[in-house]
Order: structure tokens, then C-alpha cells, then sequence
């Protein structure tokens, strides 16, 4: 394998792309295969399409897929709906496991979706949960005997710091907790092996790394042992065992199959379906090597010759995902200067600016072209600008 993969990309002339991990671009052959889906699918077969065009096993298909690139076994991964929903599923499931206890674990690192999900989750069972969160670094000491769930996003959104699956894992089950892990920016960035951790459930989103598009589905993981115990509080008509005998009770399907809830998104999926070809040769332990020597290279620049900011990302790959951010204080206003000058990263409040180092489409060279331009515009304040000051909806 040869990274990068530019040319399996449709990227503008002139931009150094540096938000995959927000949101991917499109690889190339995505929109050819969505237009043959609109006619030839959907335009042609009209409701025959969920037989003719398999459209009905897509999820568990492309779970298999990603399956591969997360160290999940074939059958436990499968798709639908939002990453949000899945969280709220998993952490259901999770907690009907664990009857006797009451405490959801969290940290202060994770993306504020999965603690708001949990809250409404507490909030609607009425039946004294708590939602405890502590800071990264103290997960571990905060596991005890009282926690029913411990959920961590496995690399922190604003920093790229990354817990350590295999230990926290194990010590969450040593105290009888089950254990979630969200794979948002983990998928397609890192090694993970979630059949070697033993973790019960995992979630994850797939327009990020891996490049489905804008609101493309997520994925959620049960291990297969658990499988056909999990109770699904979504009993969606998708998870029945037999969606088409119309019966009025919820009897959930075999295996993964009852982690489906509403109809799937079948033209995301067929983009996801396509953007997933990149992969087909992709060894992620080259993957993750390429990404840490960018990510190295990237600091190193950085800091040579931009002193205004401050890497709050751990300076140890091996500690950090797949991206590097640094706090200024001008960190919108700078971004969004950037952002014109052709360097796309994006920014998380306060202070943070963040940029996505992706192997399969970002090479040495483009990292020492984006800090060429963000030096220029930190040595000449050229973020110091009405345009760039004001705030637009999203970041």
C-alpha cells in the first residue's frame, strides 16, 4: 500500500484539507455511484429496490466493512441512524445489564452529544441515575463498585488525547461495570481492536475518517456473546425479528439485527458504501505510522515558527489520535483567516485550533504549505479583521 491517496479524492485545486476529522471529503466514484442509485435504484425499481437492490441488508453489509477497520468480528457491527441515537441505545442496553447499580462514568473530555444523551436518558427513567463526570486523566481511579457504565469517547474531540482502550477496559470489568466506547474519532484514524479489548458495546460515526458525507449513518458494535441478550429500549420495526409479519408485540431479532431501529438512509448508505472502497487495501498499522510522523511534523513546524500557540495536544503519538491542536487566543478569527487563505482546519471553543492530519489524502508537503500561510497570518495579523472576528453558525 502507498500512502497518500490523493487521487482516489475529488479535492478542490488549492486547498490543503485539514478537517477529515470533522468531516471527510468525498472520495471519487461516491457521486457516479449516488446517481446510479437515484435512477437505476430508486428511479428504475421504484419499491422494488429493497429486494432487486439489496437495500435491506445494506447495514449489516457495510457493518462488516467497517468491522474490519475496528477490529470487530464479521456480524457484530451494523449501521443506521444517528450517532446520537446509537449512544442512547447502547447506553440502555448497557445499564438494563447492570440493574442494580446507578452510576453512568464519564469524562470531561468527551464530546458533549454523549453526555447530553445520557442526561436524557437519566432524565426520562426516573430511577435516581447519575451521570458522574471526571477529568481524562482521573477515569481510572473514579472506577469503582457503584458504576454501572463507564462511557469514554476513545480520542478527545478538542485535544486528541487517547485513553487507553485495552486498560480501562479491563478495569471497568474488574469492577463489574460494562464498558461503551465511542469510535467518532477513532474510526478510520487509529488501530483498534475491539475484539482484543473485550469491550461489551461500542458506537462510532462514519462521515469523519471515513468519509460517508454529511450526515452519514453511524454504526454501533455489540460484542457477540451479548448479542442475543441485549433487550434494544428503541424496538424499532427494523429490529423485529420479522418486520414484514406486521405483528403487533416487539420480538427483537438475532444478534446485531435488533440494534436496527427505523428505516435505513439507503442513498447515505450507498455513498458510504462507495467512500468505504478507499480502504480496500489501506493496513492501518501503515495508516497510523503515516499519521503520526504528519502529526510529529506538523508540531514541530508549528511550533518553530508560530510562538503564539500553544500545543495542547499530547506531544507522544502514540497518546494522540490523528489530529493536533493548539490554544490562541485569536484561535476563531486566525482559523477563519486560514480558512481563506486555503487551509481548512476548524476551531472548538475557547481557544482551540484544530487540524485533522489524514495519511490518505495529506502528505509532507501540504503540512509545511498550511503552516508557510498560518505563519503569514500570525506574524502579519492578517486574522485581525471584522470579516474574521465575526462569528458564523458553525465553527
Amino acid at each position: 500500500m502507498s500512502l497518500p491517496k490523493k487521487h482516489l479524492f475529488d479535492l478542490p485545486d488549492g486547498i490543503i484539507y485539514l478537517d477529515g476529522n470533522s468531516l471527510g471529503p468525498l472520495p471519487k466514484g461516491v457521486t457516479e455511484v449516488v446517481q446510479e442509485m437515484l435512477t437505476a435504484q430508486w428511479g428504475a425499481q421504484l419499491i422494488k429496490g429493497w429486494n432487486a437492490c439489496g437495500w435491506m441488508e445494506q447495514p449489516s453489509r457495510i457493518g462488516t466493512t467497517i468491522g474490519r477497520l475496528i477490529g470487530a468480528p464479521e456480524g457484530s457491527v451494523v449501521l443506521g441512524d444517528t450517532l446520537s441515537i446509537k449512544v442512547f441505545q447502547a447506553l440502555a442496553a448497557g445499564l438494563n445489564m447492570r440493574p442494580e447499580r446507578r452510576v453512568i462514568l464519564s469524562d470531561s473530555g468527551n464530546f458533549p452529544s454523549d453526555l447530553y444523551m445520557a442526561q436524557g436518558l437519566i432524565g426520562l427513567k426516573q430511577a435516581g441515575y447519575e451521570l458522574r463526570v471526571v477529568a481524562p486523566q482521573e477515569v481510572g481511579a473514579a472506577i469503582d463498585d457503584t458504576i454501572a457504565m463507564v462511557m469514554l469517547t476513545q480520542v478527545d474531540y478538542r485535544t486528541g488525547r487517547m485513553h487507553d482502550m485495552a486498560t480501562l477496559t479491563k478495569q471497568a470489568q474488574s469492577a463489574g461495570a460494562v464498558m461503551l466506547w465511542d469510535l467518532a474519532h477513532s474510526a478510520g484514524a487509529i488501530e483498534v481492536d475491539l475484539a482484543a479489548s473485550n469491550a461489551e458495546l461500542a458506537v462510532g460515526c462514519t462521515y469523519k475518517y471515513l468519509n460517508g458525507g454529511p450526515g452519514a449513518p453511524a454504526f454501533i458494535y455489540v460484542r457477540p456473546d451479548l448479542a442475543d441478550q441485549l433487550a434494544p429500549a428503541l424496538s424499532g420495526w427494523l429490529g423485529h425479528d420479522a418486520p414484514f409479519a406486521f405483528e403487533p408485540d416487539y420480538r427483537p431479532a438475532a444478534g446485531i439485527e435488533r440494534m436496527r431501529v427505523g428505516t435505513p438512509p439507503v442513498i447515505q448508505m450507498a455513498a458510504l458504501e462507495q467512500a468505504l472502497c478507499v480502504w480496500d487495501d489501506v493496513d492501518m498499522a501503515d495508516l497510523r505510522a503515516a499519521s503520526v510522523a504528519l502529526c510529529d511534523l506538523f508540531i514541530a513546524e508549528v511550533e518553530r515558527r508560530c510562538p503564539d500557540l500553544t500545543l495542547i495536544s499530547p506531544r507522544d503519538g502514540t497518546k494522540r489520535g490523528s489530529q493536533v491542536s493548539f490554544a490562541f487566543a485569536h484561535g476563531y478569527a486566525a482559523m477563519q483567516a486560514l480558512i481563506a487563505r486555503g487551509v481548512i482546519g476548524d476551531f472548538r471553543a475557547p481557544d482551540v485550533m484544530r487540524f485533522g492530519l489524514t495519511p490518505l489524502y495529506i502528505d509532507a508537503a501540504d503540512v509545511v504549505g498550511a503552516v508557510d500561510i498560518l505563519a503569514d497570518i500570525l506574524d502579519n495579523r492578517l486574522w485581525d479583521t471584522p470579516e474574521f472576528r465575526t462569528p458564523k453558525r458553525v465553527t
